[in-house]
């Protein structure tokens, strides 16, 4: 129990009233001294150094490893190096049956689109070119060359969303349509799909689940970057080559699905007959309806598929307390990363290295580990650790970990995520992704302040982050998360510097052979977020209650049948 008996004038009433409304056992005083670590557990956090990041970094984003793309040798590599490691800390092998490696089974797709595909509308006709106007990628899993053909469909967003009494489909038959949509959610009125922060229903992932389920035989997606929160190279990049996804789900697939610049997108729906910006703004409705646009297109694609596997690699602390020690606090990062680019760039690089999405992550995840491997007593519950497979593959390993837990999900007390590091130096403050889904967000403020930071809002809501890395996946099962974003308000840096270095990065090297290990990084904001979430984590295994959602969630309902479901063995 903290003792918090005075309270700041300021924030004190703001924070004990948000407190107040939760399981949290922590009666907050003054702001800067509200939370103080045990010895104990501040000691543990000096092992999350800078020496201990800079070196697991520097193997996992080597060249030698080439990318670490699902299923290669630079895969396994990777997976035996975090291996070795968690067993040296004496850290024990967490996937069941003794063992550390959690197989998770895929289906490799390698495309051959067409180098270009007409569309025709009665007398006139449209050529686009791959790569440069669109990208095809095979929606079957099969080695085959597939014949698309039908009529293009404008459906808005291409949600559905009874929650906000939202249908873009309108009940209309669109099998073996092509259906062309926006990327994103409505974002005009903040009383609908969150305002500007994007919720899943804005992912691609979403949209192709819910034009397969439709029957239609393709999907097109409108890019833009302020849409997808990166520029068009990175679909250029992250859709070439080989793509994953996990094998044997029964899941309906469209033929083909793709993506449209929206130069390109223009030119399609003026070949229509239609303005592509007043279609766009009619999508900002309820009222909204499919818009057929009298075009119609025939192309083949050729695809080969292969089964491979990539694994999660898992350790595990037993707890010291004999009731609690059966629930575990979860910590997730991804080892994987892109592989090898086809052709080499500019500079005659091919390579992948993903230093920092997500060797940092991983990096930071070994060094928590250490952390809580040095403790002489664990905390009351169990510790895991899951290193994931196939995150940019579309969150395969942790959607598999999900559905396949070496412990049931009502037993999972948190999960705390870590995908890409701050190698920019120290910050004031320190963002939540996803802040103000559950519970665990007044401890993240405690710990920060501990440190001197100050707690923002999420700094980039309409790039949907939280849908984007594996935390997501134990969310869908029930499991409340945390997620952190860098800061953007650095020590001894002008305001603005932060986010101009942030997007900096996202436009030139997010997804892109540039993204490898530098000497020059500043870890010194790297370590605070580590240490904060392992202080998190520490807190969260030592408090009587399991983190809850607050109220109304999306997820509050997985989380109730999760622990029906524990109430019920």
């Amino acid at each position: 129990m903290h003792d918090f008996s005075r309270t700041c004038s300021i924030c004190g009433p703001l924070l004990v009233a948000f407190l107040l409304s939760s399981n949290w056992d922590l009666r907050v005083s003054h702001c800067q001294d509200a939370w103080q670590p045990t010895p104990v557990a501040q000691q543990a956090a000096t092992h999350i150094s800078d020496p201990n990041l800079r070196s697991h970094i520097r193997f996992l984003a080597d060249d030698l490893l080439e990318g670490r793309g699902p299923g290669t040798r630079g895969d396994q590599l990777a997976q035996l190096y975090i291996r070795c490691e968690l067993e040296s800390l004496g850290i024990q092998a967490g996937a069941g049956d003794g063992t550390w490696f959690q197989q998770v089974p895929l289906v490799g797709v390698s495309t051959a689109p067409p180098t270009s595909v007409t569309f025709r509308s009665q007398d006139q006709s449209l050529t686009l070119n791959h790569h440069s106007d669109m990208m095809l990628v095979s929606g079957q899993a099969v080695s085959d060359t597939v014949e698309v053909a039908g009529d293009l469909v404008f459906v808005g967003y291409g949600i559905q969303a009874p929650e906000y009494q939202w249908d873009d489909y309108k009940g209309m038959d669109l099998s073996g349509k092509i259906l062309v949509m926006l990327n994103n959610d409505p974002e005009d009125d903040p009383d609908l799909f969150a305002g500007r922060r994007r919720l899943y229903y804005g992912r691609w992932d979403y949209k192709y689940a819910m034009a397969a389920r439709m029957g239609a035989a393709g999907a097109l997606i409108l890019h833009t970057t302020a849409s997808a929160g990166y520029p068009y190279q990175v679909v250029q990049t992250s859709w070439s080559g080989e793509e994953f996804r996990l094998a044997d789900t029964g899941e309906e697939n469209t033929l083909v699905n793709g993506w449209l610049t929206e130069e390109a997108c223009q030119r399609l729906m003026q070949l229509g007959g239609q303005d592509l910006n007043a279609l766009i703004q009619s999508a900002q409705s309820r009222d909204f309806r499919p818009v057929p646009l009298g075009i119609s297109t025939k192309f083949a694609i050729t695809a080969a598929s292969r089964e491979q596997l990539t694994g999660n690699v898992i350790g595990v602390i037993p707890g010291s307390d004999p009731e609690l020690r059966n629930e575990y606090v979860v910590f997730t990062a991804h080892h994987d990363h892109l592989g090898l680019a086809a052709e080499r760039d500019a500079s005659g690089d091919n390579i992948y290295n993903g230093a920092v999405d997500n060797a940092s992550g991983t990096a930071a995840l070994l060094s928590i580990a250490k952390a809580f491997a040095s403790l002489q007593e664990p905390p009351k519950r169990s510790i895991m650790f899951a290193f994931v497979g196939a995150e940019e593959q579309g969150l395969l390993g942790s959607k598999y970990l999900a559905e396949n837990p070496p412990i049931p999900a009502g037993y999972m007390a948190a999960v705390l995520n870590i995908d890409g590091i701050n190698f920019l130096g120290k910050t004031f403050d320190v963002s939540i992704v996803g802040n103000g889904k559950s519970d665990l967000d007044p401890l993240v403020e405690a710990v920060a302040s501990w440190q001197g930071r100050n707690v923002v809002p999420e700094v980039f809501p309409d790039r949907g982050y939280y849908y984007r890395s594996d935390q997501f996946s134990l969310a869908q099962v029930g499991v409340p998360g945390v997620y952190l974003d860098q800061g953007v308000h650095f020590v001894g840096r002008p305001d603005g510097w932060g986010k101009e270095q942030w997007d900096a990065w996202t436009k030139n090297i997010y997804h892109q052979p540039s993204d490898e290990y530098d000497d020059s990084w500043n870890l010194e904001g790297a370590i605070d977020d580590a240490r904060l979430l392992m202080h998190v984590g520490w807190e969260v295994a030592n408090q009587p209650k399991m983190p809850e959602w607050l109220p109304g969630d999306e997820f509050e309902a997985a989380r109730q049948a999760a622990i029906a479901s524990r109430d019920q063995e």
